[in-house]
């Protein structure tokens, strides 16, 4: 990876998203906070892995799990205060932890003092002009201004008492910030600073692609029989589908706001970052947000949303690598919005299998690689009953529900909560009967589990794949098989149904067992 001493941080990091509701509860309440964070930090040091991404923490009204911002400078009280997040950040640094906070630009909450403001004003006013407010089309402006649709499911406009519409392409309790007015780009530098001066080392952007959208707010042009876009279809894209019409996303002005985050970061020392969650079409355009004046990194989504197939993997490989050019690339498998990719390869021993695989697969590729909190322990996507969920996309359509990937992990014990927290019941989102097997303490020093395959994976990169080019030279070993090599590090990756014979070479990491033949489901590094 050419990992000299003067290559940012970043370049290489192996990064665990903490999705706070769900991972550790300090105070009993069933829901996991700041102080569980800080609790369990040795966790992470222990994992092997260089920082943590904390999913949104502000003051919110939880409609959206914090994702509806009403304050972007305070903490909810749900999960702390700003003293339990300064101790986090300087607890993290003291076990060589970086931190990356989750900011969400493209729409605020609508309990933000902006949107009450909005709401109190009259049309046309300057509170307003924060906020994508329009007249609605037809005889008494009764529809929508145009044809788009929320994300969570439904039109994306929601009408106010004095009849004009505001724009929420997610819940209707999140409306669209305007990155067209000043203010908003004003307000945003400031929130940079806040968290910069308190010590983050960077920002994981929401919605980076959605921040501006076409300035006519004209109609989405769909082919006959074509579903109004829902937001992921860009990643399908990616994937080999057709580009569609999407004047709401990924518009060429958006990449001005982030050449002024860049600047701001660069005022800062040790190499703070900024990382996109851009859901675009083309590994091209994916490669714009990460230009030398912009961003740093951006989620490689396409290798999330690959199939279990070796064509598909190595077409994501060489896709990203080219297209990327000297921007570091990111490697990513499950997040909080995505079902847990141990479900998605099949589940049961057969998803575990090749998850476990896929990941050892991963880390052996240049840049950083992403890491979803529980995924070391082999969790599943959980089945939650519907009268539990809690998902605006669930509440609002009744079909998906990411609740499944969101319940809170496993600490310990044979039992709810599982060490979660101190309670005795189950926290906000129930735990399974049948997870005593997958606790960190059940799993902790056992050879084989899939935490000490992290710890063993994670310690195999940082010695070994750090030390490598970052050249990736792709090898013919069969259809069903991904294999490349690094330097003198070749990876192998059966993704067939039969052992396949392996190269010559030392295996100094496996996922799982390995002899003369590579296994089915399994992947290797040979050295």
């Amino acid at each position: 990876m050419n990992a000299e001493s003067s290559a940012p941080w970043w370049r290489h990091a192996v990064v665990y998203q903490v999705y706070p509701r769900s991972f550790s509860d300090a105070n009993g309440d069933g829901i996991g906070d700041l102080p569980g964070i800080t609790s369990r930090l040795t966790h992470l040091r222990d994992l092997g892995v260089d920082a943590l991404w904390i999913s949104p923490f502000y003051t919110s009204p939880q409609h959206d799990h914090g994702y509806d911002v009403a304050d972007y400078r305070d903490i909810d009280p749900l999960f702390g205060t700003l003293a339990d997040a300064d101790e986090l950040i300087a607890r993290s640094h003291q076990l060589g932890l970086r931190v990356i906070v989750d900011l969400v630009p493209n729409h605020t909450s609508d309990q933000h003092d902006w949107f009450q403001a909005a709401l109190a004003a009259a049309p046309g006013s300057p509170e307003r002009a924060r906020y994508v407010f329009r007249d609605g089309r037809g005889p008494n402006g009764e529809e929508p201004p145009n044809n788009w649709s929320s994300v969570f499911g439904g039109p994306a406009w929601e009408r106010v008492p004095d009849g004009q519409w505001y724009l929420h392409l997610f819940d209707r309790t999140q409306p669209d910030l305007d990155w067209r007015n000043p203010e908003v780009g004003d307000m945003f530098e400031d929130v940079l600073r806040f968290w910069l001066d308190r010590g983050v080392d960077g920002f994981r952007v929401d919605v980076a692609h959605g921040l501006l959208k076409e300035e006519s707010l004209r109609d989405q042009i769909l082919a006959e029989g074509e579903e109004p876009t829902s937001g992921a279809s860009a990643g399908e894209s990616m994937m080999g589908g057709l580009p569609r019409d999407e004047p709401m996303w990924d518009q060429p002005e958006v990449h001005d706001v982030y050449r002024r985050w860049r600047r701001v970061l660069s005022e800062y020392d040790g190499d703070r970052m900024l990382v996109a969650e851009a859901w675009t079409q083309t590994a091209a355009s994916l490669a714009r947000y990460v230009r030398p004046d912009e961003m740093h990194q951006a989620f490689n989504f396409a290798w999330l949303l690959a199939p279990w197939s070796a064509e598909a993997f190595a077409g994501v490989v060489t896709s990203t690598l080219q297209a990327l050019d000297d921007a570091a690339p990111t490697w990513v498998l499950s997040n909080h919005d995505v079902v847990r990719h141990v479900t998605r390869y099949g589940g049961g021993p057969v998803g575990l299998a090749r998850a476990r695989a896929a990941t050892v697969t991963m880390l052996a590729l240049p840049g950083s690689a992403y890491l979803y909190q529980g995924e070391e322990l082999g969790l599943e996507e959980v089945d939650v009953a519907p009268e539990h969920r809690q998902d605006p996309a669930w509440v609002r359509t009744g079909r998906s529900s990411r609740d499944g990937c969101r319940v809170p992990i496993p600490w310990s014990g044979d039992r709810p909560p599982y060490g979660f927290g101190p309670g005795t019941g189950q926290p906000w989102l129930p735990q399974p009967s049948d997870w005593a097997r997958r606790t960190v303490a059940a799993e902790d020093g056992v050879a084989g589990s899939t935490l000490e395959l992290y710890r063993e994976a994670l310690a195999a990169r940082r010695k070994l794949a750090a030390a490598e080019p970052d050249a990736v030279e792709l090898l013919d070993l069969g259809a069903e098989v991904l294999a490349f090599r690094r330097g003198a590090l070749t990876v192998v990756l059966n993704c067939g149904e039969a052992p396949v014979p392996m190269p010559a070479g030392e295996v100094v990491l496996a996922s799982g067992p390995v002899a003369d033949t590579l296994p089915a489901d399994t992947a290797v590094w040979l050295r």
